[in-house]
């Protein structure tokens, strides 16, 4: 097994490797997703859907352990392969030509992705361990839009939104060059759906403190 791991090392199996737990992890965005927009169905709307979640729990916890290790494993090698752009590249250009070759989302990649991180922790904190093991009797829906209704708390999941939508941007983009697909025929679709992902992605999460703290949604 030691090729698996010298290929999975390799400069082209880290970038393998950040692509493949990068879709898993938009895969996972949509579903999320579509179980947060009934938040605005209201609180019968939002806890009959964590219900049934509850339904099929031993499931749901081994799926959160699954996508923990897609989590570590985006986040490691992501981190590798800043490292190692880092260390090819110790000094400044005099002429700093990426800038013209890349864009500002592949640049600002590895800080979008930090500060998402940085919030994601926040919000499992707040949210997701209170409500599963912290023991307190209040269900999900007062949970969630009673944070969201805290003002530094809706400004930062607001923010962390945003800059997520930057890095879905890039890392749509980026998962499907390096699965071969930056070829003239398909790229410029795949550059414009990445966009328009992102921006549904951004505009359905960052809708919910938008309503709950500025409009004052029940």
């Amino acid at each position: 097994m030691g090729w698996v791991w010298k290929s999975l090392n390799s400069s082209i199996g880290k970038k393998f490797v950040m692509a493949v737990t990068g879709v898993a992890l938009m895969l996972f965005l949509v579903i999320h997703l579509a179980g947060n927009m009934s938040l605005y169905g209201g609180k019968d709307a939002f806890n009959n859907y964590v219900g049934l979640l509850e339904h099929i729990k031993p499931f749901i916890r081994v799926i959160e352990v699954i996508l923990g290790l897609v989590f570590a494993f985006h986040i490691f090698n992501g981190i590798r392969l800043w490292i190692q752009n880092k260390q090819a590249r110790p000094l400044p250009y005099s002429v700093n030509g990426s800038r013209k070759n890349t864009t500002v989302f592949s640049r600002t990649a590895f800080i979008t992705g930090s500060i998402v991180f940085i919030f994601l922790v926040i919000h499992l904190q707040s949210i997701w361990y209170v409500f599963n093991f912290s023991g307190v009797e209040e269900d999900l829906y007062t949970l969630t839009t009673d944070w969201m209704r805290v003002g530094w708390y809706a400004a930062l999941y607001f923010v962390a939104i945003l800059l997520l939508g930057f890095h879905l941007n890039h890392g749509f983009q980026s998962a499907f060059q390096t699965f071969g697909w930056n070829n003239s025929k398909y790229f410029p679709f795949i550059k414009k759906f990445g966009t328009f992902f992102a921006l549904v992605i951004t505009i359905g999460f960052g809708s919910i403190p938008v309503y709950f703290f500025l409009l004052g949604g029940k």
